[in-house]
This record gives structure tokens, sequence and C-alpha cells, in this order.
């Protein structure tokens, strides 16, 4: 048996392979090919732009797929949503699709788009959300290269944004936020209803999840003498409580423990002062809770 799996190809698939690597799935795929391998030979993969995979996971092609909340809106897809994998090309952050326009435009607000002309690549997105501002604009389809329609070819543009940086090198303004994206893991309803397949689905998810719980944080190792121990363990945050371990013929104690990684930079100096020796810090693939 095989579950038959969408990704996306494009901005979204190097973030993707990268993920799915720290899961445990090796994916090779040729420049030109659509049909990547993988080191599952219960996955069959097919590689395609992110704004369809919704569409033919609804409709039974795909078992599943790897898409943003922004197009599973946008093609009105019936499927079961396994996961919600925060991820994006650049950022481990949401996307938003937001409304922008000319720095110097008279328009301030969605009220003032009433009349205009906007162009996006999420039609169905954009057009509900001005429907229930009670807005009636011109929304039309843009192929690409939306930052520069404006102002010359319209008024304003709906478009995808992870940082502000290139409708900010655009000299664009945004004045609202249409909805805030991330990636999904999503399936077929009949396929979910499958036991084997959604079994499969339901293990992807623990092992993609926990990839990308892992990557915000780090493994510490120590050794503490024993007469330091509670100053130690006072200061150590841990997901649970710290694995402690006593050494063979010493009065001294291993310690292990799970951290944010932003919080090693001012954690480490502090066991180190604490009377912590030998500290390592490592890298995690996964964190499974």
């Amino acid at each position: 048996m095989k579950l038959r799996l969408g990704l996306p190809k494009g901005s979204l698939e190097e973030a993707t392979f990268q993920l799915f690597q720290q899961a445990g799935f090796r994916i090779t795929v040729n420049n030109r090919s659509y049909y990547p391998t993988v080191n599952d030979p219960e996955l069959e993969i097919l590689l395609m732009r992110a704004q369809e995979i919704p569409r033919y996971v609804s409709e039974g092609v795909l078992d599943a797929g790897i898409s943003g909340l922004d197009w599973i809106m946008e093609n009105n897809a019936d499927v079961v949503e396994v996961a919600d994998l925060v991820y994006s090309k650049s950022t481990p952050n949401p996307i938003r699709l937001v409304i922008a326009v000319a720095e110097d435009s008279d328009i301030k607000s969605v009220a003032d788009l009433n009349g205009k002309r906007i162009a996006t690549e999420l039609i169905n997105v954009t057009e509900r959300y001005l429907h229930e501002h009670g807005v009636t604009a011109a929304v039309e389809f843009s192929w690409g290269a939306t930052e520069v329609k404006v102002p010359q070819l319209v008024d304003a543009i709906a478009d995808l944004t992870e940082t502000g940086s290139s409708l900010r090198a655009n000299k664009l303004r945004i004045i609202a936020t249409i909805l805030e994206s991330t990636t999904k893991l999503h399936a077929n309803r009949a396929a979910w209803g499958e036991p084997w397949k959604r079994e499969k689905l339901e293990n992807l998810s623990i092992l993609l999840q926990g990839a990308l719980r892992a990557r915000s944080r780090l493994g510490l190792k120590m050794n503490v003498p024993e007469g330091a121990l509670d100053a130690i363990v006072d200061i150590l945050p841990a997901m649970k409580n710290p694995t402690i371990s006593k050494l063979v013929n010493s009065d001294w104690v291993a310690i292990e423990v799970i951290v944010d990684e932003i919080q090693a930079r001012n954690l480490i100096p502090a066991l180190k002062s604490a009377g912590a020796q030998d500290i390592i810090a490592y890298s995690l693939l996964k964190v499974i809770p």
C-alpha cells in the first residue's frame, strides 16, 4: 500500500525537503522531475504548485498534501487538517495575506477600497474579506510581480508576505491583514477514513511536528558537584524535570536537560557560575512530547 502525497514545488520546496530530512525521510529529485524518490516505500510523492495541492487532495487525486491554509481556503477545499506545521520559505513564522497600497496613497483603511481595483493571486479569499467588510471592489487575478502594479495599474494589492521587506522595498504600506496562514498537512476525507492511511498520516504528523519542535530547542549536558546540585536545579528550565545520574565513584552528578534555544545563551554562563562543568550543548533532531 502507498500513500500518495503532494509536496509543494517552488518557494516552499527546499524548506519542505529539509523538514522531511530532519524527520527521517530522505527525498531526492532531479531538477526537471516532478516525481521524487523517498526512502519510504509506503510513500509516493508528487511535486506541484502549492496553490493546486488542496484541490487535488479534496478531489481524491492525492491522499494528502502539504500547502498553506491560504490555498486551502482559496480552493474552498473540503479536507481534513491533520497537522499545523509552522514553517515557511525563509523563517519559522506564519505568513500573512495583507492588503497594501502605495506609501503616498489616500487609501487609509479597507473602507477606502470601495470602487477601487485590487490585484491578487487569492481572489476568492480577498473577495470574501471585502464582502465581510461591506466593500465592493474590482478584484483581478495577478500572475506574479504583484507589488509593481501599484499605483500605475491597480489601487491596491492583496499579497502574501513573510517579513514585509518586499513590500517596503516597493514603497508599499500595509492597511489590513486578511489572514495569517501556516503550512498544513491535510488529507482527503475518504483517505482519512481508511485505517492504514490514517495511521500513516498520524505517524508522519508526529515526526514532522517533532522535527519542527526540535528546531527551537537544545539539549544540555553537564557535570555538577553534589554540593551545587540544588543551586543548579533551581535555575534549570526543563520540559519536565532534568535527568540526574550519579557519576561512578564520585561526589559528582551528570545532568541532562532540554531547553529553549534562546534561553541557552544566558543559561550556560549562569550554570558555569553556579558550579557546572563540562557543559555540552547539542542540537536535536526531534522532540516528541
